[in-house]
């Protein structure tokens, strides 16, 4: 059957999408009633997101769709152990550092150079926090960086 790989990928995706779904409705509402926009309010979008992308694969797989090999399996196994000690690190280290550590590092995995990849690793980490901390009042962790 062509495309099962594609099917396969396609239902995990589909199940960690609803279970992420799920678990961003059950954050307590917050102080003072609910909200329009609440932190659930960006997970929910991802999930939604998620469940469309997810669908699609199951239902118009690449028929000739081929797995990476060498090389490219292997970067795609850094990619995703830089991302799971991204998630470790992220509440003690702080959105900014771990941010920036994490792009850095797969910025540098594609090829740009090691003080411009970690360069833009800081920018974004520390544009994105601006905006989530203060634009739209969602907090993200501090971690170390934390001002009592």
């Amino acid at each position: 059957m062509t495309g099962l790989g594609d099917r396969l990928l396609g239902l995990g995706l589909l199940v960690l999408a609803v279970a992420y779904g799920w678990v961003a409705q059950q954050w307590p509402e917050p102080f003072g009633g609910a909200e329009t926009v609440g932190p659930e309010t960006f997970p929910t979008i991802l999930a939604v997101v998620l469940v469309a992308g997810s669908i699609y694969l199951m239902v118009k797989p690449d028929p000739d769709a081929q797995w990476p090999l060498g090389r490219s399996a292997l970067e795609l196994v850094v990619s995703l152990v830089v991302l799971v000690v991204y998630a470790m690190l992220l509440e003690p280290l702080g959105f900014v550092i771990s941010t920036t550590l994490a792009v850095g590092t797969l910025s540098w995995r594609m090829g740009a150079p090691a003080r411009n990849a970690f360069l833009t690793g800081l920018i974004s980490a520390v544009v994105v926090f601006v905006l989530f901390n203060y634009g739209l009042a969602l907090s993200l962790p501090a971690g170390i960086l934390e001002v009592n």
